[in-house]
């Protein structure tokens, strides 16, 4: 693809179109089919709720075509 078709847009090919696809079909799916992931949320809320006195706890999820990160931010009380 030459410089002035990425400018310009030049059109993919319908290979290209279908890998561009089946990697979005693929990131959504990992995003979706971990089945523990809710047990797993609730148990860390448990052992925070257990050994800290926590004001505020968010727990996000992210995925991508490498790995699935949880991210967990536990705002403590002084």
């Amino acid at each position: 693809m030459s410089l002035i078709d990425k400018i310009f847009g030049g059109k993919k090919s319908s290979a290209q179109e279908a890998r561009d696809r089946l990697t979005l079909i693929l990131a959504h799916e990992r995003a979706i089919n971990v089945p523990y992931m809710d047990a797993m949320k609730q148990e860390i809320l448990e052992v925070i709720k257990k050994y800290t006195k926590a004001q505020k706890i968010d727990i996000k999820t992210d995925s991508n075509q490498d790995f699935n990160t949880l991210e967990v931010e536990i705002l403590l009380e002084k």
